[in-house]
């Protein structure tokens, strides 16, 4: 029995060492970073001075931290309620036993292939150019004049919406998987009392995917606040206040950016704080709101 224990110890070791050393080591780190003044990421932990709640306060009264907390919010909030219900539709569509669903649920899944850069810059050059994008082309056949796509305010909402087409097919086959794994005969039994399709949607369908539900929401959050990737393609150059948010004002807090002149690692390591407490505050939050069901499979 011992033995057996020994050799447990023996395979389970390297995994707890690397999960100790590439997880939970920079998570400590950065959480007691966030109390101290440090200048550099790599700056040794005797040249810290103590900094209790200051970095905290100093990201609080950040103008531009403020603003890219709302973007954030308006890619959770607008963009998670419009890539949901699209994906949740798509996948019912696709689950009905229409004709080549498998053709669709590739085309629809497509965009997740491609790489993130090439499909930003797809939609950058192709379809919000001014001079020759897709869009003042479609404008410019029915005798309306070009749009600015990508200036001002616009340029939020343009690089939404490219962000939204790029997510679509990951969460579609997420509630696809949920949907396949309801049981047939809940339909044939609502089918033979008479509910037609749409009530079957709100009453089986949509109770019995509250799990899979939870776990988009939380997936979402996720890539809400890790949204780096497609600020830096639609403001390649410089930070803009219309695509800025908190991971990209961490990264120029960090590193360095437009307008920053010194750098400050432990105000950065706060940011990254704040953005884990809120992706914990969401899970629990959702968990509380939407409670599994008896059914649930």
């Amino acid at each position: 029995m011992r033995k057996n224990k020994i050799l447990i110890a023996c395979f389970v070791a390297p995994t707890v060492i690397t999960l100790a050393l590439m997880y939970v080591y920079p998570v400590v780190r950065t959480v007691l970073m966030s109390f101290f003044r440090v200048e550099s990421l790599t700056a040794p932990t005797d040249t810290w001075s103590f900094y209790g709640l200051q970095n905290y306060f100093t990201i609080l009264h950040n103008s531009s931290f403020k603003t890219s907390m709302v973007n954030m919010l308006l890619i959770w909030l607008v963009g998670g309620a419009i890539t949901l219900t699209l994906s949740m539709v798509m996948a019912v569509i696709l689950t009905s036993g229409i004709r080549f669903k498998k053709f669709f649920r590739a085309a629809i899944y497509m965009p997740n292939i491609v790489s993130a850069v090439a499909l930003a810059t797809m939609w950058r050059q192709y379809v919000f150019n001014y001079d020759y994008g897709l869009l003042n082309d479609m404008l410019q056949l029915i005798g309306l004049d070009k749009f600015q796509w990508m200036g001002g305010d616009a340029k939020f909402w343009s690089m939404l919406a490219a962000f939204i087409f790029g997510s679509v097919g990951y969460y579609m086959l997420i509630y696809i998987s949920g949907i396949e794994g309801i049981p047939t005969d809940l339909y044939e039994a609502a089918t033979l009392d008479g509910a037609g399709k749409v009530g079957q949607f709100f009453r089986i369908t949509l109770p019995l995917l509250r799990g899979i539900i939870k776990t988009s929401i939380t997936f979402w959050s996720i890539n809400t606040t890790t949204f780096f990737l497609w600020t830096k393609m639609f403001s390649p150059v410089n930070t803009e206040g219309s695509t800025i948010v908190p991971v990209v004002y961490l990264y120029d807090t960090v590193f360095g950016g437009k307008g920053v002149v010194h750098r400050d690692a432990g105000a950065g390591a706060a940011v990254g704080v704040v953005l884990t407490i809120i992706i914990v505050a969401v899970y629990v939050i959702t968990n509380v709101l939407i409670k599994d069901g008896d059914l649930e499979y």
